[in-house]
């Protein structure tokens, strides 16, 4: 499937891709703060998906941007 993405979509990604960066943040911010085990593991497993999440984003955003530049 070849497909194109407009501006817009691009710019949603952006807003996506800062989103996940601000809850890796804070996730990996506060496993050092929290004691409860549980919570810690929690927080791991967050930190763990946003990173993966953000891997696709960026490989989407670079999708996009290698297009923009052979138009």
């Amino acid at each position: 499937m070849n497909s194109t993405y407009a501006l817009h979509e691009t710019l949603e990604v952006h807003e996506i891709a800062a989103f996940k960066t601000v809850c890796l943040t804070k996730a990996k911010t506060m496993q050092l703060l929290v004691s409860d085990e549980q919570l810690k593991s929690i927080l791991q497993e967050e930190a763990q998906l946003a990173s993966r999440q953000l891997e696709e984003l960026r490989g989407v955003l670079s999708k996009a941007a290698g297009r923009e530049k052979t138009v």
